[in-house]
């Protein structure tokens, strides 16, 4: 029905999540009816991610530099290192202003049916060097999503950390989380409660 250039251009787009048929269709004729200005501003602003954005060395973060900037900072607390599934969940308990620690992104969750492959493509190996490497870390929070995958991925966590250092305190964010939710889509006083009160 379309012509090959719109079709190929439908089939990426139903590659990003939420994106369906309807939606990439709508996306692509609006390209095509604003003109050639918006369509390389987006060529363009994906180039530069391309180019510019990186994996932080330490913590799995994206950011332009490596280590990133949270990483970097010398007022961060080293002791506590918040673990988080992907970087939207980092951003959303950096808006909160309520936590001053470091981070670690795993890149995803266990889910029960995961293989070991997938569950190895995680960055959990990366955590547990970490653990190994930096003794001044007392604290780990597991800041997941308080769903099926979230506290499958929170329990073999906790076992696999307390193998590396009996001694670690880990902790998780308190209940005011509903449970099944998403943690980036939390607001910013559930998750400042829910840091506060972790257990």
């Amino acid at each position: 029905m379309y012509s090959s250039s719109i079709n190929n251009l439908i089939e990426a787009l139903k590659k990003l999540p939420s994106v369906g048929q309807r939606t990439a269709e709508r996306f692509v004729f609006y390209w095509l009816k604003s003109g050639k200005k918006e369509v390389n501003e987006l060529r363009e602003a994906l180039n530069n991610l391309l180019q510019n954005t990186k994996s932080c060395e330490v913590c799995w973060n994206f950011d332009d530099i490596s280590p990133c900037r949270i990483c970097e900072d010398i007022k961060r607390q080293k002791e506590t290192v918040c673990v988080v599934s992907e970087t939207q969940d980092l951003a959303a308990i950096e808006n909160t202003r309520e936590y001053s620690g470091l981070y670690h992104v795993l890149r995803g969750n266990i889910n029960a049916d995961d293989t070991e492959t997938e569950i190895k493509n995680l960055k959990i190996e990366e955590l547990k060097n970490r653990i190994k490497q930096h003794p001044e870390i007392k604290e780990i929070i597991l800041a997941l999503s308080p769903d099926l995958a979230g506290e499958t991925t929170m329990m073999y966590l906790k076992k696999e950390l307390l193998q590396i250092r009996p001694d670690l305190k880990i902790t998780r964010l308190a209940r005011g989380l509903p449970l099944g939710s998403d943690l980036q889509y939390a607001d910013e006083i559930t998750l400042i409660s829910a840091l506060k009160n972790r257990n």
